[in-house]
């Protein structure tokens, strides 16, 4: 032992488990005057939305809920949302997020899965819940709590299917005296799945550490000042809205809470309420760049948008720039709580032309402040692949932002840690400033004639012309290539072009292997917030090749 370690141990004083229910109880100190919630009519303050969220813990206790059990959501962006996130991990328990756009079939296997002990629900989704609980384990649904939250900002039909009514539940409570987090900051804050497009969903589970040091992450990679008004265009239910709703708290800022994610409402909240920071996948900010512009006028304060959820086009990141938002570019997984990389723009970056900014702002650029590795490695050395903007490896992560592991699935959580390093399954390069760029995921990637195709820089080719609003493209069976791209293609409301003139639009941007050989202008399959779906894609021009 030396000097150091002798008569200077832990103590209450000098050291708390890190965990972001301590935001909360400092923006109630400090702050509790000021807003925090904001949605439709309904105003709270710090203090109010603390003690809502002491009082929604106390009901919690009085259930049973405690350490390691776990409280399942269905809710919209409301402040019923924002409340568990507070509340729920404040007594150790496990918050469960779930996706609004799922099946019966899928929530009933998560909520069993995870072993919900309480399941907070919108009457808006109650048709669907109503069904996901009929299909539960008998067991599981005669023990399960249901809580009902008739949403003022909601006048369309649902049924209550709980023996509780949320706000009845808080009033029937005293609060909490104080929101603590764990004693051991490694405990699950939360647990998230993945999508499941081959076999089960993983149950992703993260820690209070990871937690509060990815809040911590996105105000200082965002530079955010205290006090921002955030809109909530993300749903809350993805990787727990990507900590902002502690990182919000963590600020004293404002939750602008958005039931419906349309350009109408965003640009409405924008004006009404100064909304200063939003985060969304590409497609949401597609909605915004490709808005009348009498939608837009009146928005006097600076506006500063969050990309993540797909590698962005160049032609929507040159769109905000032309209509004035500010857009940071960052990238993360479920399994890294959200983003963990950002693409930090440099000040020398501003004496390009708008086309070269744009495609340095298109990478993924370097890990998160608080994240200690991001790199791209030969999945199968695990050498690092040389910084020539050429080379291609899997983009992988280490450190204190990434997930405990996959949720009784210690094979896949293997898999997924194997060498020391989490695996994105992204495939990347390493450019010669050291800002990473994906190429694809690397089952994304189109395989023509032993050629690699980026399906990505195929899209970013498309996506520059003025017509087209969304697309995606994947691999089609080739009897002479083994597979050749095929693009699915959205066009915005009032423009035509042809399959023949966006063929030709791609050729002259691109390696003649890499142009698509079919266009196909069909409606493309997305999820709830906003990430398009390939592997229904892939299953489409698999089907449609058969039938040829």
């Amino acid at each position: 032992m030396n000097i150091y370690q002798h008569g200077l141990d832990r103590c209450a004083a000098n050291y708390a488990a890190l965990s972001p229910v301590s935001f909360v109880e400092r923006s109630a100190e400090a702050f509790g005057d000021l807003p925090a919630v904001v949605h439709g009519a309904r105003r709270y303050t710090w203090g109010q939305t603390r003690t809502r969220a002491a009082r929604l813990a106390a009901a919690l206790r009085a259930a049973g809920v405690g350490s390691g059990d776990t409280v399942s959501t269905m809710l919209a962006n409301t402040p019923e949302m924002v409340e568990a996130h507070y509340a729920v991990p404040a007594l150790g328990a496990v918050l469960n997020t779930l996706n609004t756009r799922l099946d019966a079939s899928l929530l009933a296997w998560q909520l069993d899965h995870c072993e919900s002990k309480v399941l907070i629900t919108d009457t808006e989704f109650s048709p669907v819940i109503d069904k996901a609980l009929s299909i539960l384990k008998a067991e599981h649904r005669r023990t399960l709590a249901v809580i009902d939250v008739a949403d003022s900002e909601y006048a369309g039909p649902g049924a209550r299917l709980g023996g509780q009514e949320y706000e009845a539940l808080l009033a029937a409570h005293e609060p909490l005296p104080r929101l603590e987090g764990p004693a051991d900051e490694w405990d699950a804050i939360a647990v998230s799945y993945t999508s499941g497009t081959t076999g089960d969903p993983k149950g992703v589970v993260t820690h209070h550490r990871g937690a509060y040091l990815n809040a911590v992450c996105n105000a200082t990679t965002w530079t955010m000042p205290h006090f921002p008004k955030y809109l909530w265009t993300l749903p809350m239910f993805h990787c727990n809205g990507w900590c902002f709703p502690w990182t919000v708290a963590l600020l004293g800022g404002t939750h602008v809470c958005l039931r419906r994610v349309e350009a109408k409402a965003i640009l409405d909240a924008m004006r009404e309420h100064g909304a200063d920071h939003y985060c969304a996948a590409p497609i949401v900010h597609n909605l915004i760049v490709n808005a009348p512009q009498a939608m837009r006028e009146g928005i006097a304060q600076r506006v500063r948008g969050m990309v993540a959820g797909a590698a962005p086009p160049a032609a929507m990141i040159e769109g905000m720039a032309k209509i004035g938002f500010d857009i940071t570019h960052v990238y993360g997984l479920t399994e890294t709580y959200g983003p963990a990389a950002v693409c930090v723009q440099r000040p020398a970056w501003k004496q390009q032309s708008l086309s070269e900014q744009t495609r340095l702002n298109g990478r993924q650029g370097v890990r998160y402040a608080l994240q200690e590795g991001m790199t791209v490695l030969d999945a199968e050395t695990m050498a690092e692949t040389p910084a020539d903007g050429q080379t291609m490896g899997e983009i992988m992560f280490r450190g204190n932002i990434v997930m405990k592991g996959y949720l009784k699935n210690p094979e896949a959580t293997r898999k997924a840690f194997a060498g020391g390093w989490f695996h994105s399954g992204d495939l990347g390069v390493i450019e010669a400033d050291r800002y990473l760029k994906i190429k694809d995921r690397s089952k994304d990637v189109i395989i023509s004639g032993g050629e690699n195709i980026s399906s990505i820089e195929v899209e970013d080719a498309l996506y520059r012309h003025a017509a087209v609003l969304a697309c995606a493209v994947v691999a089609r069976p080739d009897p002479k290539w083994g597979e050749s791209p095929v693009a699915y293609v959205e066009l915005k409301p009032g423009s035509s072009v042809t399959a023949a003139e966006l063929i030709a639009h791609c050729k002259s941007l691109l390696a003649g292997y890499k142009v698509p050989k079919e266009i196909r202008f069909e409606e493309i399959p997305k999820t709830s917030t906003g990430k398009i779906q390939k592997f229904a894609l892939r299953e489409r021009a698999r089907s449609a090749s058969a039938i040829e």
